[in-house]
């Protein structure tokens, strides 16, 4: 509902393990370099602009050397002062209601304040500071909207009501990029027509326009929300649903089976425990050595030494190399000597 929320939404949304408009890595960098930098933008540009505002440089000089319109500066310094406020006051004396109007999220929130994010988010509940659903206008306010299409805020007034059928959540894959594609969404479509099927209310959780688990008249409700373990949460507490599936969202979805099952949230399908066991890469290899699977030869490390002690034994270049807890082709590669695979294990994992 404010330029805020939605700029920490969309960074939230993007998946590229940041949280908030904050980039640790650029502590190192100088004002100059930083000024040098959003002269010359790339995608980090918006990261380093609320560096500057951090280390405050004015919206003026921002705005002379970026040309970015002074009102968005502005916008992005209250989320700094209100960072800034956090910090010097503490949690029991800021407006915690307006730190989350601002879109600020729980994981952030909690890391400033040294507080786990599962005793802030029962800490805010306490203080009864719960996000309200919205219904996205697809009408342009010229007739009411009756798209079950929806969005969260923390405001006053919820425009959605809870599921009184039985439900079923099926948690997106976000954001499809290389190595994460079509397929999941697919397969989160098949899953939401099996739910209905089954007469059951099928509710998606998913945040990519361009998808057709996103088209509103494809499951019964959709939540257009970052997928993070705040944003899910806030939905199951709101629909109570039977169950969740997570296993058709892709690693996105995946990497909230931990959460969710130690929050008390039942899993739908694969375990928390069945899904470690296809990603956790010696856990996999182990189970198929015990069925006598076929497996090419390999190994699993976890330091430079360890990998290039492993390469004067029984493994041979060229190697491919690929992190555990890893279901897509990210960070997979193929090294053919000794100076490649350092460069890997430094740099890609």
């Amino acid at each position: 509902r404010t330029f805020e929320e939605s700029v920490l939404k969309a960074v939230r949304g993007l998946e590229i393990k940041r949280n908030h408009l904050f980039n640790e890595e650029l502590n190192d960098l100088t004002n100059d370099q930083l000024l040098y930098n959003i002269k010359h933008p790339t995608d980090e540009r918006i990261f380093e602009v609320t560096e500057l505002l951090r280390r405050e440089v004015t919206i003026d000089k921002i705005h002379k050397t970026t040309k970015i319109d002074r009102w968005f500066l502005s916008k992005l310094k209250n989320i700094i002062d209100a960072e800034n406020e956090l910090k010097s006051k503490g949690i029991d004396k800021v407006d915690l209601k307006k730190l989350k109007q601002l879109g600020m999220g729980d994981e952030f929130i909690a890391s400033l304040i040294g507080m786990p994010e599962s005793e802030f988010r029962n800490y805010r509940k306490e203080k009864n500071i719960l996000p309200t659903y919205k219904v996205v206008d697809t009408c342009a306010a010229e007739f009411e909207s009756e798209t079950p299409y929806y969005y969260s805020s923390f405001e006053t007034e919820n425009e959605v009501t809870p599921e009184t059928n039985e439900s079923v959540l099926v948690l997106g894959s976000g954001p499809i990029r290389i190595g994460q594609g079509v397929e999941f969404d697919y397969a989160t479509v098949h899953a939401i027509q099996a739910i209905k099927d089954l007469g059951m209310s099928a509710i998606i959780v998913n945040n990519n326009p361009e998808t057709v688990s996103t088209d509103f008249n494809v499951s019964d409700k959709l939540y257009f929300e970052a997928i993070t373990f705040e944003d899910v949460m806030n939905i199951i507490d709101h629909e109570k649903p039977k169950g969740v599936i997570c296993q058709f969202g892709g690693q996105t979805a995946i990497n909230l089976i931990d959460k969710l099952d130690q929050a008390g949230v039942k899993i739908l399908g694969t375990s928390q425990d069945a899904t470690d066991l296809a990603e956790n890469r010696e856990r996999f290899e182990k189970i198929l050595s015990e069925l006598e699977i076929a497996q090419p030869i390999g190994t699993t490390v976890s330091s430079l030494e360890e990998a290039i002690e492993k390469t004067k034994g029984d493994l041979y270049y060229p190697l491919m190399l690929r992190p555990s807890y890893v279901i897509g082709g990210q960070a997979m590669e193929i090294v053919y000597n000794a100076s490649e695979l350092s460069r890997y294990m430094r740099e890609a994992v």
